[in-house]
């Protein structure tokens, strides 16, 4: 694995260490991936959602 460091609020840290506290997530890292897994699904989804709506709009209006 290759390794990207990055700053994070304290916040988002606070609430990364509640997830890994309570047990949902064996580590931090773990968070941080999943989240990343999560984001890149839905805009992979987001963008798929706009390529067809953008062929209905054609096909049916021819624009």
């Amino acid at each position: 694995m290759e390794v990207v460091s990055t700053k994070l609020t304290k916040k988002l840290i606070i609430e990364i260490e509640e997830l890994v506290s309570e047990g949902w997530y064996a580590n931090k890292s773990e968070v941080i991936r999943d989240a990343i897994r999560d984001l890149i699904k839905k805009l992979k989804v987001e963008r798929l959602e706009s390529a067809i709506k953008e062929d209905i709009e054609w096909g049916l209006y021819g624009e």
